[in-house]
């Protein structure tokens, strides 16, 4: 891997970590693109570098994670079932579900498909004159019970191409939180998620890194850091006025080409 791999990378990262469409697949996607090895070192540096996006979180959200001690409780019970399925399950994944370009074709059709169900859903609303940006729980309102499910839903994207923000807008919305709401939740979820993911990998990698890759690693988390910032407020404004129906298409159409492309 050169310097400018890594910032590609933290380039696609930042921009994807956030939106429906797996940051987790576009990685792959990028990394077979710009035909890197199919190394340890890949798999390591695609799970680290998503530190960088959870820490544009913390900086954004530093009054709020502050400021409600309940918010934040409410936080790690959503993460719990994904720490425990993501720990039992690291071996498995790491070996057969990173990087199969297969499995990532599938999630990515298949989760944009239920995209685009739910935002039909959402439309219908709409309609009724009420707006999905607004009805529901506010972030304050989300209960323990409401975090536990979230987070169950948000274990799927343990599967690369699935989306843990698809996975944990579709749940919260189906459970009844506010389109605004369970975006922000989505995003300070994923500070507990992406950092457990990123430390779990570098104490179980079995490889030592040498002083190029962790040179490689600290460039593609800085630059994941200031494209995320970016991607973050671009989204919040995005949802405001606009479905994720876009985004459910862009997956599907992505997912056939990579299929047929990349496999």
């Amino acid at each position: 891997m050169h310097l400018i791999h890594s910032i590609i990378l933290g380039l696609v990262e930042g921009i994807t970590e956030f939106l429906p469409v797996s940051s987790t697949a576009h990685l792959i996607i990028a990394s077979r693109i710009l035909h890197l090895a199919d190394s340890e070192f890949l798999k390591s540096f695609e799970i680290v570098i998503q530190f960088g996006a959870i820490l544009a979180v913390v900086v954004l959200y530093l009054k709020k994670i502050l400021s409600s001690r309940t918010l934040w409780m409410r936080v790690l019970a959503g993460f719990v079932p994904t720490a425990v399925i993501g720990y039992v399950l690291y071996h498995f994944i790491k070996k057969f579900l990173i990087g199969n370009i297969v499995v990532v074709a599938a999630a990515l059709v298949i989760g944009g498909i239920v995209l685009v169900i739910f935002e039909l859903f959402e439309t219908h609303k709409s309609r009724n004159n009420l707006s999905p940006n607004l009805v529901g729980k506010s972030l304050e309102e989300i209960s323990f019970k409401d975090a536990l499910v979230v987070g169950t839903i948000q274990s799927l994207a343990v599967i690369p191409g699935v989306s843990r923000s698809a996975a944990t807008i579709v749940g919260g919305r189906m459970i009844g939180i506010s389109r605004s709401a369970i975006v922000e939740f989505s995003f300070l979820l994923g500070v507990p998620v992406i950092a457990g993911a990123a430390v779990l990998d570098l104490v179980k990698t079995p490889i030592a890194f040498s002083g190029h890759e962790w040179l490689m690693l600290a460039v593609g988390t800085i630059v994941s850091f200031i494209v995320a910032i970016l991607a973050i407020k671009t989204f919040l404004t995005f949802i405001k006025n606009h479905s994720f129906a876009a985004f459910g298409w862009y997956r599907i159409v992505l997912g056939i080409l990579v299929f047929l492309l990349l496999r």
